[in-house]
């Protein structure tokens, strides 16, 4: 029984109010706020008007107040309690933020001191037959950090290591402080009679094309003695039909059994194959009695992390199902800075979006929270594969304090028994750059204390992991491995040479040095990367129009406004002027700014992700840092808060595409032309190389042949840049690659940056179709560049955006709403860099 009913909440300072009086049954609550559960104080406040938008311009400021006071919540509930019953009775909340005491018809029931995970309370004592109460006071966050030790090291403050609650709320280089409160998750009461199903645990064991075996563990709490206690376990299709049944029997609480599927559908990143998901029904029988049920998807599927290759040399490599795959993806953050309030279709447009942009890997980053049900239950819907920290980032922990670490123990076995089902759930990481940045702030002498907290990656969460999901691979963090926690050759790498101005390569004990120059921070290092697998790498890009101009106040929407300076929470603003002037120039104007950092941050990601392909065999994966935004800023992210993508998820579509085709060139130099294949298929075709001018003049052309092997990244060919000239400057002219045979989409490349191309003007011919929500869009005159459509509105979808056109080109662009409603175009802008 979920508690659906109204809560009302209202603040006092602290010790304003005695706990009893506010926590009784028959206090009068009707002037208190009205607030939605799951949410939180500041979702309430803004809903009831009480507080301005803290997205918009500076308003954040205005709500600091909101983490100094006490709040209070409230609600009543009826229940039809049945008299000599033996049932017992649970109160559970999914989500509290974060030190809470539980009140139910008045009695204090306990407290909590964790966000990030469940907290369940017997009440079968104080449960009534009729009107209940339930009264939940949150204190400051300061009343349990004031008196703590200070670490050496906590990013962007000292204030939150004793605290298990979401990092991103003190606010980070991408968002706001904004220190939530409140009931976060679902509140619902379970009953149980004789026996409860504590948990089960399901993971496949071995699969072939003719069997698979997969194994369950079923632990159970009896409520009284000499019970005989079994499970029902059954297999069945997504149609319900059954597919394989056994019984398991239960001793000492615990059971396991082992089914055996004939012809296993199995489950596969969409990429390769169908996500096939079974149903796993586990019935609980006490004394001949049905007392307890569990039933969830399940997908039959195995997951290896490789370390070592058919060589024996390192490598980081995600196997599934006996294939090895290439990791193509991005690093997601938490959907909005209030996460309470985050609607279910939030995540499922950005689940969405992450297929439509050809990606197979999530990371859930460890500073935000581990993410709601609705998050995992899609991935495995969708094919997407979830690599998972543990929510440990950037920091120090007092790993030398029992209550803490019993809190952390606590918390990780919640999330452990809660995640380990699901298909899409990959690999378990214990922290964000712990280990990394404590090597490199100790080597700056930044840090002279132990590495507190390395108990927790390196001996607590391995131990959790061994005794409850052997089935799974955990890296103790991201990135790790080497001389050097970042070292190319070992594990997985952060690449913040591009961006950050990090200067590689590096040794345990060097001092981090950091360029910020044109050089240091171009995307062009991307090339001087040859890790094994890059799980965070990316380059800021602007929101896009209607989402800045939604969130920043009249007479501020101009390049260089405070208004504008305070979306971007990056700490040294000049790496995105060095980015863009190194390639588009340094823009002169806000819809400059908008076009530049969206071309530069889409140009510089295809540079890179292409160049990770081209190397697939020692390289594994390429994981952009980010994929979303948890509010309305300037970020690394592909897709803004609005919903609305950027250029370079666009661009992601293509270099994140299956079927690769690629010019692996630098100015002066020779072209080298590649086809990259992540299919397990074999495809043989020819791959036409075309070079134009900017009127549309073919100036060179010629067709190598393809024959591209399954998983495989194959060189075609080479080419001067005077034989595709013909006499031609570098400047004027566009390679374009086509596949003749085989699908793959066409790739754009341009010999020279953008700053240096002879770009004449363009024209654009655009036809709007209202009724068929198209637009057809013709260059006219001259190639033209960025090709962007524009509509003053949030989360709606563009079947090709950010586009080039040569002349004579049309391009025919499908719009819709992910909600199915139609589309106004009537204030559809279509515009281009060249235009």
């Amino acid at each position: 029984m979920e508690i659906k009913g109204v809560w009302r909440i209202q603040h006092f300072d602290v010790g304003q109010k005695r706990p009893m009086e506010m926590a009784s049954p028959n206090l009068d609550d009707r002037f208190w706020i009205t607030a939605q559960v799951p949410g939180d104080v500041h979702s309430a406040l803004i809903e009831r008007n009480i507080i301005d938008n803290p997205y918009f311009g500076h308003n954040d400021a205005k709500s600091l107040w909101i983490e100094q006071k006490e709040w209070w919540y409230r609600t009543q509930f009826d229940y039809v309690k049945q008299a000599n019953s033996d049932e017992r009775h649970q109160l559970i909340f999914e989500g509290l933020d974060t030190f809470a005491t539980v009140y139910v018809n008045g009695l204090e029931i306990g407290t909590t001191d964790n966000m990030l995970m469940a907290h369940t309370f017997d009440v079968t004592k104080i449960l009534r037959d009729g009107r209940n109460s339930i009264a939940v006071k949150f204190d400051p966050l300061y009343l349990h950090n004031r008196d703590k030790e200070q670490f050496q090291w906590s990013s962007y403050t000292k204030e939150r290591p004793w605290l298990r609650k979401a990092a991103m709320n003190f606010g980070w280089d991408w968002g706001p402080r904004m220190v939530t409160v409140g009931i976060w998750g679902k509140v619902r009461l379970e009953s149980n009679r004789m026996a409860k199903l504590e948990s089960v645990y399901a993971r496949t064991i071995s699969v072939d094309e003719g069997e698979a075996i997969i194994r369950i563990d079923a632990e159970v709490t009896p409520y009284a003695k000499d019970q005989d206690l079994l499970c029902e376990v059954k297999l069945l299709t997504k149609d319900g039909h059954t597919v394989v049944s056994e019984q398991l029997e239960i001793k000492q609480n615990k059971g396991s059994v082992e089914l055996v599927v004939l012809s296993p559908e199995l489950w596969w990143t969409h990429d390769l194959g169908e996500p096939y998901l079974y149903e796993l029904e586990v019935v609980l029988i006490a004394n001949d009695e049905r007392v307890d049920r569990y039933r969830k998807p399940f997908g039959i599927r195995t997951i290896e992390l490789q370390l070592k290759d058919e060589a024996d040399q390192h490598a980081f490599a995600f196997i599934i199902n006996g294939v090895k795959l290439f990791a193509k993806g991005s690093n997601w953050i938490p959907a909005d800075n209030f996460i309470g309030a985050i609607p279910d279709q939030r995540y499922r447009d950005l689940i969405a979006l992450s297929v439509d942009s050809n990606m197979n890997m999530l990371r859930v980053w460890a500073g935000g929270i581990y993410e709601k049900d609705v998050f995992y239950e899609e991935c495995d819907r969708r094919g997407v594969l979830v690599w998972q920290d543990f929510a440990f980032a950037n920091a120090l922990f007092p790993e030398f304090n029992k209550n803490f670490m019993n809190n952390v123990r606590e918390e990780v076995i919640y999330n452990v028994k809660r995640l380990r089902n699901h298909a899409s759930l990959a690999l378990w990481c214990g922290n964000n750059e712990i280990d990394w940045l404590y090597d490199m702030k100790s080597a700056a002498g930044d840090i002279t204390s132990p590495f507190y907290g390395e108990k927790i990656y390196h001996e607590l969460i391995p131990e959790v992991l061994e005794a409850l999901d052997d089935n799974r691979p955990y890296w103790p963090s991201s990135p790790y491995g080497g001389n050097d926690a970042n070292d190319p050759d070992v594990g997985d790498r952060h690449n913040w040479q591009v961006w950050h101005g990090s200067v590689y390569p590096r040794k345990f004990g060097d001092v981090p040095i950091l360029d910020y120059s044109i050089e240091g921070v171009t995307f062009k290092n991307y090339k001087k990367d040859f890790t094994l697998f890059s799980s965070e790498f990316g380059m800021h890009a602007s929101a896009n129009r209607y989402t800045l101009e939604k969130n920043i106040p009249d007479g501020q929407f101009y390049w260089g406004s405070v208004e504008m300076a305070y979306r971007n929470k990056d700490t040294n603003h000049q790496k995105g002027i060095l980015l863009m002037e190194g390639y588009t120039g340094i823009p002169q104007n806000i819809e400059e700014y908008m076009n530049f950092s969206m071309l530069t941050q889409a140009e510089g990601l295809k540079y890179g992700i292409e160049h990770y392909r081209r190397n697939k065999k020692r390289i594994s994966g390429s994981l952009v840092w980010q994929h979303n935004d948890s509010w309305p800023g300037t970020s690394w992210s592909l897709i803004d808060y609005e919903l609305l993508p950027k250029a370079s998820f666009y661009y992601a579509k293509k270099f994140y595409h299956p079927l690769l085709l690629s010019v692996d060139h630098e100015p002066g130099q020779s072209l080298h032309i590649w086809v990259v294949n992540d299919r397990v298929e074999d495809y043989t075709g020819q791959v036409r190389v075309a070079v134009y001018d900017f009127s549309g003049s073919e100036v060179y052309s010629t067709l190598l042949q393809a024959d591209v092997p399954s998983n495989g990244a194959v060189q075609l060919g080479s080419l001067t840049e005077a034989e595709i000239l013909n006499g031609r400057a570098a400047a004027d002219v566009v390679v374009k690659l086509t596949a003749v045979g085989f699908e793959a989409p066409d790739n754009l490349h341009y010999l020279r940056d953008q700053k240096d191309l002879n770009l004449p003007a363009s024209e654009l011919k655009v036809e709007v179709n209202a009724t068929e929500q198209i637009v057809k869009i013709t260059a006219e005159g001259s190639l033209a560049r960025m090709v962007k459509l524009d509509l003053p509105q949030g989360n709606v979808r563009f079947s090709d955006n950010f586009f080039d056109l040569l002349p004579g080109e049309q391009a025919t662009v499908h719009i819709s709403d992910p909600r199915g409603d139609k589309v106004s175009l009537d204030a559809l802008k279509v515009s281009a860099i060249n235009v």
